[in-house]
């Protein structure tokens, strides 16, 4: 049977913009769908949930910010930021609010087709089966499951985004290694990708917070002035 045709959102107020994308990401083979505000693509999302979001940042009403926020509390779906300025608050915002990457106006369309079939790449094994079962990862409390993307601490679910989940799960193949964070980023979208070192720092930022939050506080170790690396993942104090 032929792979299912991925549906991707693309939200922004601009209707020259939507055209844009839903014509680059229909010629990419993607089926799109598009929602002028906040609102209307909040409704979409709860009617027929897309594989993936495509977000506009500066919107009226109810601006991408927020539909981030309210996207999250549901779950984990994939979203893509775009954004007016070349704001650094802006971008850290994002991402930190669960964005899985974000692409700066003016941009080319290309580019945004390429994000978007890279967070696509990751989310593949969520709604398709592998050709061949993966092993979990277990350390200590930690507990991870490539085949589901479901990351569990001490036997509790813990939700991740999609970019969370593969920066853990980059450090947990490799336990002993000390990844820097242009490894990191490589090891997710490839070697060139505009990805910023900040960028990678509010992911595990993220991540240590969900992790401390069900006594995970030794998940990722800090490596001063050379990345990050898996911790003892025993529910003892962080490096």
């Amino acid at each position: 049977m032929g792979r299912m045709q991925r549906t991707i959102l693309v939200v922004d107020d601009d209707p020259h913009i939507r055209q844009l994308l839903v014509f680059a990401l229909a010629k990419a083979g993607l089926e799109t769908r598009e929602a002028a505000d906040g609102e209307a693509a909040l409704a979409m999302v709860e009617e027929r949930a897309p594989d993936l979001v495509v977000l506009d940042i500066n919107m009226p009403r109810l601006d991408g910010l927020e539909v981030c926020r309210r996207l999250r509390a549901r779950g984990d779906l994939p979203i893509l930021f775009l954004s007016s300025r070349d704001d650094e608050i802006d971008r850290v915002l994002g991402i930190e609010l669960g964005a899985d990457d974000y692409v700066v106006k003016p941009f080319s369309p290309r580019e945004v087709v390429a994000r978007v079939q890279a967070i696509l790449r990751r989310t593949g094994t969520r709604t398709e089966a592998a050709a061949t079962p993966d092993g979990l990862i277990v350390r200590g409390l930690l507990s991870l499951d490539p085949e589901a993307w479901s990351a569990r601490w001490a036997g509790a679910e813990v939700a991740l985004t999609v970019t969370e989940f593969s920066i853990l799960r980059t450090l947990a193949a490799t336990p002993t290694k000390v990844f820097s964070r242009d490894a990191i980023i490589d090891r997710l979208r490839g070697p060139g990708f505009a990805v910023t070192d900040r960028t990678i720092d509010s992911h595990v930022r993220n991540l240590r917070g969900k992790f401390t939050a069900v006594g995970g506080q030794d998940v990722i170790e800090t490596r001063a002035g050379i990345g990050y690396r898996l911790g003892a993942c025993s529910g003892g104090a962080a490096a």
